[in-house]
């Protein structure tokens, strides 16, 4: 008789919100049979990753395996879900991927960027899709963004509800109401395993509907007598939708900017999801030659990106269009956490060129969360009522946080299982365990590659934002002895003024260093440590920092 059991890997999406990647092994007598994979997003850098774009799931574990690949299913059409898969896709063996109508068109459009077409094949809710030993069925869902989907994964060793990103959105302004039936009956046949979004668990109550979110619009924009700016994630297709009925009514002209903003919606358009009429589109050099209170600017850079469109309206950098008073900035989106200091810093700079800056801490009902509150998640654990919880989609304290949810629900404790990254889950039937992680690293990404950014270049990175530069230039002969005088200079390191004894004091270290020892012949790599080494030490004591210090030697 065969005996099965299953592994569950998050790749990411368990300690931070982003870079979503879940792995599910099922195992036939000890020996892996098929594997499948949901979502294969990107994360965002924190503050002191300096340089790095955005980081992606390490998928290293997965080379060898990539034969036992049955399918990547892609939940919603979110980034941080979707956009590492270019970058991973012919590792994992070119699987065939699975998403809804709105997820399917965004995916194939970030393969062109690679200069590769793809097909992403849409799922029918009506069918149920069988890879290997799995048996998928795909259940509407309300998000912050149409077409999402939750997973229902059938397998020999029990039923995992895969639910990520959602809220019970009753009123979507546009899309399908969750599929509440799909959702019980999969809890009246047996759940083995809820895993769950757990972002908004530290909020009380049920999240708002995204259709506030559409009469707030209006109320700003008939108040505003200048340009109307709406911000929000380019992939908010509900959002960007309900502005642009908005300024339909108010009769403005509408102009999408930032070139994420200007794809997405154009593909949404391209697919029947955003009506607009042809007359009231504007590119943006056209919008000086209409008056401000006529003009709509949709606009990519929520979340204080340096170079997106908003950042550089804030700093007057747009050659066409530039910000006055009576121009209103709505921001229709929360920070990702860790972007706080971006956000704000451009609120700041937005307010300072004379805009109207709104945002939802002086304001209600800009923004309504794509994530349930406590009362969504404990009506997704009632419906699916399951023996085991994995909390996913959040940081370490809202796992935390789901767990005191669950308990209160009368779960035990050992029925939630809050995990790090690479960590693993052992399924078998009606048991669960923890095992063993894999090996993972970080893949940062940046505008020369991928992976060439390990934690030497981010630790030189942050010697040289936090503490500066010392150059130290040697002339030596063929012994290894000085020619002339060192020479050491510096920047971001020590005022000018500040530089002069300094530097005199480090430079007769050198050559006490390299002083003639009875015709010793020192190498030159020798010499570059020693001196670098004694360097890093003296101007600790002198100075309390630690500079980067690069020794050149010049042999002649």
């Amino acid at each position: 008789m065969n005996q099965y059991k299953l592994r569950f890997i998050p790749l990411g999406g368990v300690v931070g919100v982003t870079k979503n990647m879940y792995v599910y092994e099922l195992y036939e007598n000890d020996k892996i049979k098929d594997i499948l994979i949901i979502d294969c997003g990107i994360g965002f850098p924190m503050e002191k990753e300096l340089g790095v774009d955005f980081v992606i799931p390490d998928v290293s574990y997965l080379a060898d395996k990539a034969h036992l690949i049955r399918a990547v299913v892609l939940s919603h059409g979110h980034e941080d879900h979707t956009s590492a898969l270019p970058y991973h896709y012919q590792v994992l063996g070119r699987p065939p991927i699975f998403s809804s109508k709105l997820t399917s068109v965004f995916v194939e459009n970030k393969f062109k960027e690679f200069n590769e077409r793809i097909r992403v094949n849409v799922v029918d809710h009506e069918k149920t899709y069988s890879f290997g030993s799995f048996e998928l069925k795909f259940i509407r869902m309300t998000h912050s963004i149409p077409d999402t989907l939750h997973v229902l994964i059938k397998t020999p060793v029990g039923a995992f509800y895969h639910g990520t990103d959602f809220k019970f959105d009753l009123t979507p302004p546009y899309g399908s109401y969750p599929d509440f039936y799909e959702i019980t009956k999969a809890g009246k046949d047996g759940v083995l395993c809820l895993l769950s979004d757990s972002l908004g668990s530290e909020r009380e109550g049920l999240t708002l509907s995204e259709n506030i979110v559409g009469q707030t619009f209006e109320d700003e924009m008939r108040k505003t007598k200048g340009k109307f700016i709406m911000t929000t994630f380019s992939s908010n297709i509900s959002r960007i939708r309900q502005c642009v009925e908005a300024a339909i009514k108010f009769n403005r002209r509408i102009a999408f900017m930032g070139r994420s903003m200007r794809e997405n919606t154009k593909l949404a358009q391209g697919i029947g999801y955003l009506p607009i009429p042809f007359s009231l589109v504007l590119k943006e050099e056209e919008t000086m030659k209409v008056p401000p209170n006529k003009v709509c600017l949709i606009v990519a850079g929520s979340q204080g990106q340096y170079n997106s469109a908003l950042a550089k309206l804030s700093r007057n950098q747009n050659p066409y269009i530039k910000i006055k008073p009576g121009d209103k900035v709505i921001l229709s989106s929360d920070p990702i956490p860790g972007n706080e200091g971006e956000v704000y810093a451009l609120i700041e700079e937005l307010s300072q060129v004379g805009a109207d800056v709104i945002y939802t801490d002086i304001q209600d009902q800009l923004h309504a969360s794509g994530h349930g509150s406590q009362e969504d998640l404990k009506f997704l654990i009632r419906f699916t009522n399951p023996k085991f919880f994995i909390p996913i989609g959040g940081t370490i304290r809202h796992q935390h946080q789901y767990q005191k949810l669950v308990e209160s629900l009368g779960y035990s404790e050992d029925k939630v299982f809050s995990l790090e990254e690479a960590d693993t889950v052992w399924f078998t039937q009606g048991k669960a365990y923890k095992g063993d992680p894999i090996e993972t690293k970080n893949i940062y990404v940046d505008a020369y590659g991928i992976g060439d950014v390990g934690n030497v270049v981010l630790r030189d990175r942050k010697n040289l934002a936090n503490e500066g530069i010392v150059v130290a230039i040697l002339i030596v002969d063929n012994k290894g002895q000085l020619v002339v005088q060192p020479k050491i200079m510096s920047r971001g390191f020590v005022f000018e003024k500040g530089e002069e004894v300094l530097f005199k004091e480090g430079v007769l270290l050198i050559q006490k260093i390299l002083k003639p020892r009875g015709g010793r012949v020192i190498e030159v790599n020798g010499i570059r440590k020693e001196v670098g080494n004694t360097l890093e030490e003296f101007f600790f004591e002198k100075r309390g920092r630690r500079p980067l210090v690069i020794v050149d030697v010049i042999q002649i």
